[in-house]
């Protein structure tokens, strides 16, 4: 390959980058302008809930659920680390 070859080559490489990244750009701005419009209420004053979303509570955790974990490289709670 000659090196007038190798330029072109770049050329195309960078005009690609800067097209993909003009999308991301356009793609970015559009999200954050879905982010601002607040989401509807339904008729208890409630947001209507989203496909996929989870909503946790401030609820604090049930102890049950983690009665049998393992904390993170110390082992089984109530028993001495390695």
């Amino acid at each position: 390959m000659s090196l007038q070859d190798e330029l072109t080559a770049v050329q195309h490489c960078l005009d690609d980058l800067v097209r993909t990244v003009g999308r991301l750009e356009r793609s970015l701005a559009q999200l954050r302008v879905e982010v601002t419009v607040p989401a509807p209420l339904d008729p208890a004053g409630h947001t209507a809930p989203v496909d996929g979303v989870i909503t946790i509570t401030e609820a604090p955790y049930d102890a049950t659920l983690w009665t049998d974990s393992d904390d993170e490289g110390l082992g089984v709670r109530g028993r001495h680390a390695p």
